[in-house]
């Protein structure tokens, strides 16, 4: 068995151009071949506004899926701690043995979640984008960010958070990355009637965009709805956009967007939902025209998961002197 460390893995990777055909592909994947990618297994640890997800999937053809166990612990920021964290392990798909652990402290999540944004925003938003709307403030509104700026030019950012301090320290961490003007907004509606793309990237349990204001052009990715009670949307939203897209129709329609849609009687749980999958491999036309509303939820998906951890094993054993070799049938002493 390979361990490698989150410092040693982000050596090897970083949110850059090359990472999102790999996530593209994984999306294309679970479309056209037999994925098998079982529900979410969650541990909600509430009096630590917390939470522990489990998430897997086989891809055809591979020789090692991914096991990850990733955690959300949302007070953390009380102790100065990430919210973020968790581990993957791959596992050989001819042997079932243990084959590494990638102990990334969700690095890897953060990282495959925006490219999961940037490759939404790449197939649905305009072209011509001038302002981008981010409501958020976290780790995840940086990679989104990030990632964004590598499928759109854009000269405007608009921040909206709960705190005007995290929301200044983003403004100030992004002016040093971004050819652009980073604005504070003084609500979630000025960020949305204002903005061409917007990002939602929060742990909200209640609507923070409303289906008033939505305008022609806008393009909306929600990260942050992956469990039962989260909802960043109101759920007519998905019914006054012209084309909605999910990462997977099973998995939104129980935690996503769309399930809180469907609940309320917006959207049918019949009714014909597309898959980024489909669009990512062609089937389907993200975007029709400039003045279509689009939304894609996004729930965050076992395949990632594999797709990103098999790039990130090749690159490590790639280089030499890097993470630790254990056999894992004697046994260890340490002195």
């Amino acid at each position: 068995m390979r361990i490698f460390t989150e410092s040693e893995i982000k050596q090897m990777i970083q949110l850059e151009e090359k990472i999102l055909p790999v996530i593209e592909d994984a999306f294309t994947q679970l479309a056209v071949k037999d994925v098998i990618m079982p529900p979410i297994m969650r541990v909600d640890v509430k009096e630590s506004n917390g939470e522990v997800d489990v998430k897997t999937a086989y891809m055809p053809e591979k020789d090692m899926f991914a096991l990850k166990v990733s955690s959300g612990f949302f007070n953390n920021y009380k102790l100065g701690l990430p919210s973020a964290n968790g581990l993957m392990m791959l596992i050989s798909t001819v042997t079932g043995e243990p084959k590494a652990l990638l102990l990334d402290n969700g690095y890897l999540t953060e990282v495959r979640t925006a490219a999961a944004g940037a490759v939404a925003a790449k197939h649905m938003a305009k072209k011509d984008v001038q302002t981008v709307g981010i409501i958020g403030t976290g780790a995840q509104a940086r990679y989104q960010l990030k990632a964004l700026n590598l499928v759109r030019d854009f000269e405007k950012v608009l921040v909206y958070g709960r705190s005007s301090d995290n929301a200044k320290q983003l403004q100030a961490d992004m002016e040093d990355i971004l050819d652009a003007d980073i604005q504070i907004a003084e609500d979630a509606e000025t960020v949305v009637r204002n903005s061409d793309i917007v990002v939602t990237t929060t742990p909200a349990t209640e609507p923070l965009i409303k289906a008033d204001w939505l305008h022609p052009g806008l393009h909306i990715t929600a990260m942050g709805s992956d469990a039962e009670e989260k909802q960043e949307l109101e759920a007519d939203v998905l019914k006054k956009a012209d084309r909605f897209v999910c990462d997977t129709k099973a998995q939104c329609a129980r935690l996503g967007e769309l399930h809180h849609s469907i609940d309320q009687g917006f959207i049918s749980e019949e009714a014909s939902v597309i898959e980024l999958g489909e669009v990512t491999s062609g089937k389907v036309e993200g975007r029709l025209n400039d003045q279509e509303i689009t939304v894609c939820d996004l729930t965050g998906t076992g395949v990632q998961d594999t797709a990103i951890a098999l790039l990130a094993f090749k690159l490590l054993t790639e280089k030499e002197g890097i993470g630790l070799q254990i056999d894992n049938k004697k046994s260890l002493h340490f002195t």
